[in-house]
């Protein structure tokens, strides 16, 4: 290991790279610190504390941006959207599919596209963030509001939303630089970055709850107990995001064993199915929320009731909601039929398997079987932190700040492995400056 550090630290264009991508995460910390002009940063806390844990996930990938009501509030989350919808999109859009496989130009498009779209969907979150929470008040600062005329206040709600979208706009040019010029996925590395923000007010509210105001004994050994549970869900997110399955192949034109393979990850869905139930279960929320609807009596009780993951009903439908996207993600990442007539393209064939159709009815029984092991994975890491709440009776505050799994820790863990074997692969390329130098 040391060696391998050694000669990270070693390669001035790593290091270079490293520098460039902790610069830029230094200007968005900074940036988010910028609240959006004209506005009345109490309507967001008040707004916060009522709405649903859809607005919960955005502050949490913006890195308590969004509590600040900061001009990058909305973060990345807009391109991560739009990239899906995108993604998912080529599957019934034939201009989008035809694009999909024409290679860098067709990219090209469907990155100008995802960007546009992005930047559309970035200002209709905005307004209807701003609208959302004028239901329940102004959101104009006190000054603007004693003298703003009433026939113009949608004005400044449409200037705020407009500098809200150039905040995401400036996230994506910032998540560019980061790809181009620094180290790891642009993208995920604001994402993480904004999440582990985080992790400093989890482990202060624990060693306050247990510590601090704890009475000793019990309490804590309840404060070792959840360390050594965070640790060992930690190296079991590891061990499942690096977990593979081979599928062993062979070439008609190549004598002797082979050991080409194709691999195949147990969680090849990754975050999105989890992220996608989240979604859908909290617009409902985050709509009565807007309404100025509460979640105590009449139909805001019954939509609480309903998609409130916490409650059994919503438990129950959150639950179905991972299992369907996992499945449908997998087999739209993974294409048994494209892979079988890539193999018969190459003159290749898995062993004991005929070319054809019975390979692609391989590979799909293989993935269904793959996709079960990934899904209830992942359906017992999304509902960690709904259980561990209730084990040890975390109130509302100490819940939001203490996840033990969950998303969160999924998208940290991938993140940091994909990076690192991208900063070792860097570290380990040999320049040859040729026979004449």
């Amino acid at each position: 290991m040391w060696l391998r550090i050694k000669r990270i630290l070693s390669n001035k264009t790593v290091m270079l790279r490293l520098a460039f991508t902790l610069f830029i995460l230094l200007v968005v910390r900074i940036t988010s610190h910028i609240t959006v002009p004209l506005f009345d940063t109490r309507a967001i806390v008040q707004f916060m504390e009522s709405s649903g844990s859809f607005v919960a996930i955005l502050n949490n990938f913006s890195g308590q941006a969004l509590e600040r009501f900061s001009i990058l509030a909305l973060g990345i989350s807009p391109y991560i959207t739009a990239s899906i919808a995108i993604q998912m999109l080529q599957m019934v859009v034939p201009s989008f599919k035809e694009w999909s496989e024409q290679g860098e130009t067709g990219k090209q498009k469907l990155n100008r596209i995802t960007r546009y779209s992005a930047i559309a969907l970035a200002f209709i979150q905005a307004f209807a963030l701003i609208i959302g929470m004028s239901v329940n008040g102004s959101v104009l600062v006190p000054s603007l509001e004693a003298s703003a005329v009433e026939q113009y206040r949608y004005f400044f709600y449409i200037y705020m939303a407009l500098v809200m979208t150039g905040g995401s706009a400036l996230a994506i040019w910032l998540a560019d630089m980061i790809t181009k010029r620094g180290i790891g996925n642009g993208t995920s590395i604001l994402i993480t970055a904004g999440i582990v923000t985080s992790l400093p007010a989890m482990w202060t509210t624990l060693w306050t709850k247990y510590v601090v105001n704890g009475t000793g004994g019990w309490d804590i050994v309840f404060f070792i107990m959840i360390l050594v549970l965070y640790f060992a869900i930690l190296l079991g997110v590891v061990y499942m995001h690096i977990a593979v399955r081979k599928i062993p192949i062979q070439y008609a034109n190549r004598q002797g064993k082979s050991d080409s393979h194709i691999p195949m990850k147990i969680n090849s869905a990754s975050v999105i199915p989890v992220i996608f139930a989240q979604t859908i279960l909290s617009i409902p929320l985050t709509v009565v929320g807007f309404t100025g609807g509460g979640s105590v009596t009449g139909i805001g009780a019954w939509i609480n009731s309903i998609f409130n993951y916490q409650e059994p009903i919503g438990f129950i439908l959150y639950v179905i909601l991972i299992i369907v996207f996992s499945f449908f993600y997998s087999f739209l990442t993974i294409n048994p039929e494209k892979i079988s007539e890539n193999l018969t393209k190459s003159n290749a064939y898995v062993p004991g398997i005929r070319p054809g159709i019975d390979t692609k009815d391989f590979i799909a029984k293989l993935l269904f079987k793959i996709t079960v092991i990934g899904t209830v994975y992942l359906v017992v890491l999304a509902i960690l932190p709904i259980l561990t709440t209730i084990v040890f009776g975390f109130t509302g505050n100490e819940a939001n700040a203490i996840t033990l799994g969950g998303t969160s820790l999924l998208i940290i863990v991938g993140v940091a492995i994909e990076t690192t074997q991208q900063v070792e692969a860097d570290a380990s390329q040999t320049e040859y400056s040729g026979i004449f130098r």
